[in-house]
């Protein structure tokens, strides 16, 4: 018999829906994670202002560090609801006539293979990426630089790559003692032994694919050098987070320091700024570490350091962007139990990462929450549970969960795919959108021809199959239809699932995460029965 659960928990008050299923409705504060609270568009004009402002403030020589990502911020997507992916992007376009951007990348980074977990891409591919991506919209990308350089060969077999494409680039070299070894750095044998990066434009966007690239220090030894050169630079700081002007342990920044676990970043109260200003300003570690650094370098430069804390460098106006704190503050919540999970897999798949784990598992205990936080957490182990195979749960926009698992036909992901947008389309539980005589010759395809060892359907083959069918199908195509309306739910699955899932849910914007559970054999009686599994 095909039949459906949706799972009810604590914070859930019954109700009946159409067709006699038993679901529950969401309370005001867990519905609030779907709604925007940040104001993008004040933002925009915030932002833009003071980067102008910066500008003219040094001159016709300004190299602006640029953390986080340009055009596809997801991080800050995720944890300020409304935060729009591409915001700095737009900010920065109407001055591409006046600004080249040079990307950054850690030899270390290419060494290890480095993965830009939102996109599944290693971080040398991704620098490709943003170089043509920048190019398509209009940017001139002058120049890639190679950082803590030591001779590694995969740095330089990427580099040949680069130059046998046209792309210019250069070296930077670790420097013994960095950043506190202030003389050696701010000398001949320190910034002067890297590469002379040379720009021609007034504004110097500095950029990578990830934190840790060595942003800052390209800055600073761009400064020294051009210095050198009888020109006079300035710098700024153009990152989204921390954010300054909120507290410490404020969600919004812990769920920074999940993302950046692996990097060890820390938050901290800004001493200098607290010193100069008597007032409380949130940094974190790098940056307050490498301020010595960079106020020598500037007292070298100009005979003073117009900047007296870190915070200073910045030009960050997102926390006065906040319009609904709460909001922002359950999707941190959200992100960091996110994290959390995305560690414990990399975990179970051979990664050297426990430090990461311990440390966003402290932040969880920080933050006073666990993994049952998320609904669709709770829904999935409890239907896994009682079924006895693996599941998966989405929690939608208006609070309901629909759980499902795995049968002969489908994987938990790929039915509760199925599930979903045939409630948000308002298609009866009971009509199958993909007959199984349709399913079955592509099982035979996968498992005789390209000898796969999972027959089920993924995610991807199931919306090619509605696809085909849409045509002639008005179920299909309505199921099609409301695939955006999946945007900002939350789901998560009892086992960890395949790349290709993973894409196809980052990609329908699906807040997703696993158990660090491997792919097992479901029971080998199962009916044949689909998409209420």
């Amino acid at each position: 018999m095909i039949w459906r659960e949706l799972i009810l928990f604590g914070r859930f008050n019954c109700g009946i829906w159409e067709g006699g299923c038993v679901c529950r409705k969401k309370s005001l504060t867990l519905q609030s994670v779907m709604k925007h609270g940040f104001d993008n568009e004040k933002y925009l004009e915030m932002q833009s202002q003071h980067i102008r402002d910066r500008i003219a403030e040094f001159g016709n020589k300004l190299y602006l560090e640029l953390g986080g990502k340009l055009f596809d911020d997801h991080h800050a997507s995720r944890v300020l609801p409304g935060f729009q992916p591409d915001s700095k992007l737009r900010m920065l376009s109407n001055l591409s006539d006046q600004a080249e951007i040079v990307i950054v990348i850690s030899a270390a980074d290419i060494e290890k293979n480095k993965v830009r977990s939102d996109l599944g891409i290693t971080y040398d591919m991704d620098v490709l990426r943003l170089r043509d991506e920048f190019t398509k919209r209009g940017f001139m990308v002058s120049s890639v630089v190679i950082t803590h350089y030591n001779g590694q060969s995969s740095a330089d077999a990427f580099r040949r790559r680069l130059e046998n494409l046209g792309v210019n680039t250069y070296v930077h070299y670790l420097i013994d003692g960095y950043p506190t070894n202030v003389d050696l750095i701010a000398s001949d044998e320190g910034f002067g032994r890297n590469d002379y990066v040379k720009t021609t434009r007034p504004l110097v966007i500095v950029t990578a694919p990830g934190p840790g690239s060595g942003k800052m220090a390209v800055c600073l030894s761009q400064l020294y050098n051009e210095h050198k050169r009888g020109i006079e630079a300035g710098y700024a700081k153009f990152e989204t987070f921390p954010i300054w002007s909120i507290p410490l342990k404020h969600p919004v920044n812990m769920a920074y320091e999940a993302a950046t676990a692996d990097l060890n970043d820390i938050n901290m109260i800004d001493p200098f700024h607290l010193e100069a200003y008597g007032k409380t300003a949130i940094n974190y570690n790098r940056d307050i570490e490498i301020f010595p650094v960079l106020d020598a370098l500037f007292t070298g430069i100009y005979g003073h350091n117009p900047y007296k804390s870190p915070t200073d460098m910045g030009v960050n106006m997102a926390g006065f962007c906040i319009n609904d704190d709460a909001v922002c503050r359950e999707a941190s919540r959200q992100e960091i139990v996110r994290r959390y999970y995305a560690a414990l897999n990399q975990f179970a798949q051979g990664a050297d990462n426990e430090g990461e784990v311990n440390k966003i598992g402290l932040l969880l205990k920080q933050a006073g929450i666990t993994t049952a936080y998320r609904q669709p957490t709770v829904a999935a182990k409890e239907r896994a549970q009682k079924s006895g195979v693996p599941c998966s749960a989405i929690e939608l926009e208006d609070g309901t969960i629909i759980t499902a698992e795995s049968g002969n036909l489908l994987g938990s992901s790929s039915a509760l795919l199925l599930n979903a947008i045939k409630h948000l389309a308002g298609i009866p539980h009971e009509v199958k959108l993909i007959p199984q005589a349709l399913i079955e010759p592509v099982q035979h395809t996968k498992t005789t021809y390209l000898l796969s060892h999972n027959p089920r359907l993924h995610t991807d083959e199931v919306l090619v199959a509605l696809s085909v069918l849409s045509k002639e199908d008005d179920n299909c195509r309505r199921a099609l239809e409301v695939l955006p309306a999946l945007r900002g739910c939350q789901m998560h699955s009892t086992e960890m699932l395949g790349e290709v899932d993973h894409k196809i849910f980052n990609k329908l914007g699906v807040g997703l995460t696993c158990d660090p559970q491997r792919k097992r054999k479901t029971k080998s009686n199962l009916p044949p029965e689909h998409e209420n599994d």
